[in-house]
């Protein structure tokens, strides 16, 4: 939960600037950045590079940050869209999002020495769908159509699952048996939104279950509550992360229904002319795939607009962390080497 006294402060301070001729100021956000899921995948392209060599094939973004991809390109990974593009019997890495049962039965097809990266946490959603599926149940799973990790679950029981990404294909849904229905959730939604959803579908279903935890992941939970604490305090918020991320939009999204415009950045190159215009105290975030380089090269950014007075409000305190796939976990040793 925020610390209401650091939140006061940082309140008092915003009274103090406006009525004097102090320097505007950044909120820096914290959690913010990397999630243990990402952690994790990048270091898996890592070490194979480091330990294998090229060439190294990953299906997909890796994880969806055009800065994070670049880098481990420039590194020698060859990013395929889809496993055809693999030689077979080559070495290739599945990204964070997770793939279906087809894209992997492919890879056994093609004999392509796989190793999974896929975010323990979606591996957890895949689970419940499998699971569910067997006890047949009709599962409602909310999400982005087009999303990556949407299709590989979607991919894990498609005739027995059906999507919904708002309330009003919630009010379409016919169900064969509305004694037997679950949800799941993609795990980078909106948390208000997805309340919403859930919400109407116990209206329509009464009996509808739901996982045991939430599937929402804990990292894209952390950052839209620290995005809702700071907006009544700011008046815009920047969040560092590419278009294609999922949870980078969904912190726009938590910041401008509560009223302060957002606006989403790949890097400080992309602020908007006049975007800051009468900006005394801007919010700085970022997604779950955005380097903390990204973040601090935009701080430094806004110094030279003025923006020299810096204040970090910590809302809640992460420690998660994932281990490597098997296969890797013995080279974990090389992780500081290959970061370096």
């Amino acid at each position: 939960m925020p610390s209401t006294g650091l939140l006061d402060e940082i309140a008092v301070s915003a009274e103090n600037r406006a009525n004097s001729t102090i320097a505007k100021k950044v909120i820096l956000l914290k959690p913010r950045g990397f999630c243990a899921g990402v952690v994790r995948a990048i270091d898996v392209v890592r070490i194979a590079l480091d330990l294998y060599g090229g060439p190294i094939y990953v299906r997909k973004e890796i994880v969806h940050n055009r800065h994070v991809v670049d880098e481990l390109r420039r590194a020698g990974a060859i990013f395929v869209e889809e496993l055809s593009e693999v030689p077979e019997g080559a070495r290739a890495i599945f990204s964070a999002h997770g793939v279906s049962p087809a894209v992997r039965a492919e890879a056994n097809k093609r004999q392509l020495q796989i190793i999974d990266a896929t975010c323990p946490l979606v591996t957890k959603v895949h689970l419940e769908a499998v699971k569910f599926a067997k006890q047949g149940y009709t599962i409602i799973l909310i999400g982005h159509r087009d999303h990556d990790e949407v299709i590989g679950t979607l991919g894990e029981a498609p005739e027995s699952t059906i999507l919904v990404s708002d309330v009003e294909d919630v009010d379409r849904l016919e169900i064969r048996d509305p004694e037997r229905v679950v949800y799941l959730t993609q795990t980078t939604l909106s948390l208000d939104e997805t309340k919403d959803i859930v919400n109407r579908l116990l209206e329509r279903f009464p009996k509808i279950i739901g996982p045991k935890t939430q599937d929402i992941c804990y990292a894209t939970e952390n950052r839209q509550l620290a995005v809702k604490a700071v907006a009544p305090l700011c008046q815009a918020l920047l969040v560092v992360g590419s278009q294609n991320s999922s949870n980078s939009r969904r912190l726009v999204e938590v910041c401008e229904k509560a009223g302060v415009p957002a606006y989403l950045l790949d890097d400080a190159s992309e602020i908007e002319p006049g975007a800051l215009d009468g900006v005394e105290t801007v919010a700085v975030t970022a997604g779950a795939s955005a380097p903390e380089h990204l973040v601090q090269e935009l701080i430094e950014h806004l110094k030279t607009k003025g923006y020299t007075d810096l204040e970090e409000a910590e809302i809640k305190e992460e420690d998660v962390r994932f281990t490597l796939p098997s296969d890797l976990e013995s080279f974990k040793p090389r992780l500081h080497r290959v970061r370096a």
